[in-house]
């Protein structure tokens, strides 16, 4: 109906201002935020200390914490498409439901409070497959996780396909190894300089990369042209084994070639994080990102990011 404040009424849908909710605006989401144009940025923060910096980028802060299900109320029906990049809690296999995302959990229930957001994006891992030895793998395979924080992922995606049937349009990006010389920790740099030892050729794994400005418009592209309660791998065009990789960036850097240890050596020598890492080898098939998303990887090999 006719206002004083709009005597016209309310303007169509299509003459709205869309309203982009980010929860977890770390480095991607920042990125992804600098992509956007003509849309209203907001941001989820549990600390008042970024406030300032995210207002800065354009950003309104919204203070509320994943952690605190009741802190998230005012998070209904504030966004008309949302990116989700947090990632589920760090607990350990002591931890009562430790394969449980309630982080995720807690974010749909607050959204379903009042009018369901046009499109949701979830930055997943390529963890949930598994080790899958070396294989091809695109996005009909089935999930197989076997780490406690790839199954965490698991429980987070079906908690948002199972939204998607209650009619929210969730998109699932499946995320390998993330890098970019400006990205903290986004180069294999400090890790050479440890010394820090790889497999040897015949132990080796594959291993995948995303370049963070490609993944930024991966994320763009899904929340504006993504289909329901579709999964996209999201990968660049490199086809390399992990020691082959850091071999590749010593010698961008010239530093000298890490080590290398047989398997059994790794287990007595390494952390149990990075070990994990080393069990799991694939190869990821991007069709359905390139085909239906139709981004065009600006990185298509490591070398080439690393050195921009």
């Amino acid at each position: 109906m006719p206002s004083n404040q709009n005597p016209l009424g309310a303007r169509p849908a299509r003459f709205r201002r869309q309203r982009l909710l980010i929860i977890g605006c770390g480095d991607v989401g920042l990125r992804v935020a600098k992509a956007q144009r003509g849309v209203r940025l907001l941001a989820l923060t549990s600390s008042p200390e970024r406030c300032a910096a995210l207002r800065a980028q354009g950003i309104t802060p919204l203070l509320g914490d994943l952690d605190d299900p009741r802190s998230l109320r005012r998070l209904a029906g504030l966004g008309t498409r949302v990116l989700h990049l947090a990632p589920p809690p760090p607990v350990s296999e002591e931890t009562p439901q430790w394969w449980l995302d309630p982080r995720t959990t807690a974010l749909v229930r607050a959204l379903r409070r009042r009018a369901l957001p046009q499109a949701l994006v979830y930055a997943s891992t390529t963890g949930v497959y598994g080790d899958c030895g070396g294989a091809w793998v695109d996005e009909s395979r089935p999930a197989a996780a076997h780490t406690g924080r790839a199954m965490r992922r698991v429980n987070a995606e079906r908690t948002l396909r199972w939204a998607g049937r209650q009619g929210l349009r969730a998109s699932i990006l499946r995320i390998p190894g993330i890098y970019a010389p400006d990205r903290a920790g986004g180069t294999p740099r400090a890790r050479l300089l440890r010394g820090t030892p790889v497999l040897r050729a015949e132990d080796d794994v594959y291993t995948n990369h995303i370049h963070a400005d490609d993944l930024a418009r991966a994320c763009v592209a899904a929340l504006w042209r993504g289909r329901a309660q579709r999964i996209y791998n999201v990968a660049d065009a490199s086809d390399m084994r992990m020691g082959d990789y850091f071999d590749l960036a010593a010698d961008l850097y010239g530093l000298q070639r890490p080590p290398r240890v047989s398997r059994s050596q790794a287990q007595g020598e390494l952390p149990l994080t990075l070990l994990s890492f080393m069990g799991e080898s694939r190869r990821l098939r991007t069709q359905r990102m390139t085909q239906e998303l139709r981004v065009a990887l600006r990185y298509p090999t490591v070398a080439q990011g690393l050195r921009s």
